[in-house]
């Protein structure tokens, strides 16, 4: 107990530096926005919906069936929403959990001495498993890893229960355990229903220790008749939880983007068969030397193999090449080292441990493995029961050791290999986490092996420097990578080396919604060097270079985007005044149907926005009954997890225009509903209020609105415009100095500033605002007629004549400005000035 305590605190330890990190990658879509963890969802839809929240039987669904890892989540949620703190707390957790029941099901493999801590350390420290356990959604693997073992260690139980007699019932109330556990670890994730053959290969080799030669004979003999109920018990639930898991999904295998798993595009029989079968060398590869770790490997990550030249093609032969040599120790024995490990203080006699069945209670020293020696013929002619005493209470032989360890370590696999169907990523460091478990006993009874082949006490001394400096480099590697998971921006550059085009596209997201825009320009401009036909990079590079080059991208650009590109599109275009053409865009964008679409839930999002901009713009043109027919469409089809304060405050503000106060009234409040501190609904709320004449509730919600944000120059204009309203123009005056103040840049903020100072008769601060916002927008007609007409006002006539002309040049049909020109001569005259005109 001591050894699975120790480990699992090891594993605590290890990865207490990600409980201050935050939600990373596809943690954003499985909790951030995914509908299914709301408290108003009903909990019922989990068992509906995917993984991140799509219905199963959409065509767009991923198919990643994973109801109980979506429940924890949803747990954590009601405990404390959006946290990412008590998220990686259950992550650590788990791992600490998972690690000490490893180390469980290690002792009567490896004997309840070192070899067991070393096991269990190394499964603890691997840095493979920071994925799993540092990100988020990596508890689908964690999770499935624990039930699987509680699978496993069930099985152990059926098998030596029913060893004491056929009719023993809790025997197969153990087995019924087993496989509960087993569709426990498949809806935790979908590799976990696996246990049910590794369970299998366990009965075989590690409780009746078949070799080859008696495997030939299993079906002839009688007395094996609970062996094979129980393996026809194994293989018609795995069945049954397969079909299941099929037809819940209805039916249909998921569709998958090229970039994801770019082989599974290939048209090539040659490039699809060489690099499906070098992913698991790859894989294997990640196992043995964690030293490239990345949080994507897709798109070119891992270049397909096109020809037999490519050096990689010998890298598989080398694995394959070793993975059958062990397959054909395991099944086939080897007498002589038996021998030399039951020489090495085995203290066996004719198959029976001298110790009455404790041989792992007596072997204190590293060099006893407790191995039985072979008996006359391996078994008693084929039966189950192979020993004189029951078959556990001796430590496996090697060779089946070895049998097992491969089969936790290929099985758990398989589903990622492409060969039975194909899988959304090439290569998933996550998925490796129960199949490392293989991995780790591998490596251990490996060095168990070599411990008692040595004889020369300075060598053994090496080997155990050599194990603990594994461990603690391991353990070293493990806590470096988890900084890496500690925000997107710190797993984005960690990620650089390995896949450029996704990290470097997925930072400049990271550095464009920090501000960061040369640094986010930059990032995409690395990804499209790398991968040129990311629509996505490409519009985020356009949009942050205010569309420099747009026209020749445009069409490239719908070419390879979603819905979200049209989004980008119409709003670049709306940026570069081609309104016609944006709302044509706007309007493709909500005509495109959501079949076959990786998220579905992000493309409703992108089709509301285009909806909501397209309204927009109609109601900015005056056309406000087409506005709301497009935002009663908006509303109709946005997703839950849909932010809709902005869209029903506009519905509010088209209402206002066509003067249906009460109807603009219930969707400001419905704004305010949404999202409580939604600024722009307090201040246009407030402004009707002001004209039902409410002017004190009104002013609350203007207050209100610069209490929310002190900063924001926009609201000190609204509140000073309704001061105004209420004459009270000093305060007016106030107000729209500040908000001047605030938003120096902004265009709009600086000419009402000046307009209101001008209606407090505040012309001297009035004609300074106005020159600011001329500045703003030198070629801006209405700009230049105000600043003649305050510069008028107040007596500079030859400066107001200059901004008249100017204005008249770039709108020479204005009669406001026509007839203030002439108004401005007939003084100039008066007081002997010559006009600039004559």
């Amino acid at each position: 107990m001591i050894t699975e305590l120790a480990c699992g605190a090891a594993a605590l330890v290890l990865y207490l530096n990600t409980l201050d990190a935050d939600f990373c990658y596809d943690d954003s879509r499985a909790i951030k926005t995914n509908q299914d963890l709301l408290p108003e969802t009903p909990w019922r839809n989990v068992f509906y919906d995917d993984f991140w929240g799509t219905l199963l039987t959409h065509s767009g669904s991923h198919k990643s069936y994973r109801p109980l890892c979506t429940l924890s989540f949803r747990l954590n949620y009601a405990l404390a929403g959006l946290e990412p703190w008590g998220y990686h707390l259950v992550n650590v957790c788990l791992h600490g959990i998972v690690t000490g029941l490893f180390t469980t099901m290690c002792r009567p493999l490896l004997g309840g001495g070192p070899w067991s801590l070393v096991a269990g350390l190394l499964f603890a420290a691997h840095p493979v498993h920071t994925e799993a356990v540092a990100g988020v959604v990596g508890r689908a693997d964690v999770g499935a890893g624990l039930f699987f073992l509680l699978s496993l260690l069930c099985y152990s139980h059926h098998c030596a229960l029913r060893w004491r007699g056929p009719r023993s019932g809790r025997a197969w109330l153990w087995l019924l355990g087993s496989v509960g556990a087993a569709a426990g670890a498949m809806l935790w994730k979908e590799q976990g229903v696996t246990v049910l053959g590794v369970s299998a290969v366990y009965d075989l080799f590690i409780f009746h220790r078949f070799q080859l030669p008696q495997l030939y004979a299993l079906l002839g003999k009688r007395k094996n008749a609970p062996l094979l109920i129980s393996l026809s018990l194994l293989a018609g639930s795995g069945v049954g939880l397969l079909a299941a898991r099929v037809y819940w999904m209805g039916n249909k295998p998921p569709n998958f983007s090229n970039s994801d798993n770019p082989a599974a595009d290939s048209p090539h029989l040659l490039t699809r068969t060489l690099t499906f079968l070098h992913l698991p060398a790859a894989n294997f590869w990640l196992l043995l030397c964690p030293d490239r770790l990345s949080f994507d490997w897709s798109m070119d990550a891992l270049p397909l193999l096109r020809t037999f030249a490519d050096w990689r093609n010998f890298q598989s032969l080398a694995f394959y090449a070793g993975l059958l040599f062990l397959v054909w120790y395991g099944l086939r024995g080897s007498p002589i080292v038996e021998k030399r490990e039951a020489n090495g203080k085995s203290h066996v006699t004719n198959g029976k441990s001298l110790t009455n069945g404790h041989c792992h209670h007596l072997h204190t020293d590293l060099g006893s493995p407790g191995e039985p020696g072979p008996t006359k013929n391996g078994t008693q002619n084929g039966t189950a029961k192979v020993h004189h005493n029951a078959p556990w209470d001796s430590l496996p032989p090697t060779g089946n050791l070895l049998m097992f360890f491969l089969a936790l370590l290929t099985l758990p696999f398989l589903p990622a290999t492409n060969l039975l169907f194909y899988v959304g990523f090439v290569v998933a460091e996550r998925v490796l986490y129960i199949p490392s478990m293989g991995f780790c006993m591998l490596v251990t009874v490996g060095l168990r092996s070599l411990y008692v082949a040595v004889r020369s006490r300075r060598h053994r001394t090496l080997l155990l420097c050599s194990t603990v400096g594994l461990v603690l480099l391991y353990g070293a590697k493990t806590a470096l990578r988890n900084r890496d998971w500690q925000s997107e921006e710190t797993l984005y550059r960690s990620g650089i080396r390995v896949n450029p085009a996704k990290a470097w596209g997925n930072l400049g997201n990271v550095l464009k919604n920090q501000g960061k825009m040369a640094e986010a320009e930059g990032a995409y401009r690395n990804a499209l060097h790398f991968r040129g036909n990311m629509a996505d990079m490409l519009y985020n590079l356009l949009a942050i270079t205010e569309g420099v080059g747009w026209d020749s991208l445009l069409n490239h650009i719908l070419v390879f985007g979603p819905s979200a590109a049209y989004l980008n599109t119409g709003i670049i275009l709306t940026s570069q005044g081609d309104v016609e053409e944006a709302k044509r865009t706007f309007l493709t964008c909500s005509q495109i149907p959501d079949e076959n679409l990786k998220d579905p839930h992000a493309h409703k999002s992108s089709v509301t926005s285009c909806l909501y901009n397209l309204g927009k713009l109609l109601h900015e043109q005056g056309q406000q009954e087409e506005a709301l027919v497009v935002y009663k469409e908006a509303v109709q089809k946005m997703p839950r997890q849909f932010a809709p304060q902005s869209l029903f405050n506009m519905m509010g503000e088209a209402y206002m225009r066509l003067n249906r106060l009460d109807e603009a009234g219930h969707w400001y409040k419905e704004s305010l509903n949404a999202k409580p501190d939604h600024i722009p609904a307090h201040l246009t709320y407030g402004k009707l209020l002001s004209i039902l004449g409410q002017t004190a509730e009104a002013e609350q919600y203007f207050l209100k609105a610069i209490q929310l944000d002190p900063t924001k120059g926009n609201c000190y204009m609204h509140y000073g415009q309704f001061l105004l309203e209420q004459s009270r123009p000093g305060e007016a005056a106030v107000m729209a100095e500040r908000a001047a103040e605030l938003d120096s840049g902004e265009f709009d903020v600086v000419f009402n500033a000046a307009h209101m100072l001008r209606q407090a008769s505040l012309n001297e601060k009035a004609e300074k605002y106005y020159f600011h916002a001329a500045a703003l927008r030198p070629d801006y007609p209405a700009a230049l007629m105000n600043l003649g007409a305050i510069l008028h006002l107040n007596g500079k006539l030859q400066e107001a004549e200059a901004k008249y002309l100017r204005a008249l040049q770039l709108r020479p049909d204005d009669l406001i400005t026509q007839s203030n020109l002439r108004k401005l001569w007939n003084i100039m005259e008066r007081q002997g000035l010559r006009p600039a005109a004559s």
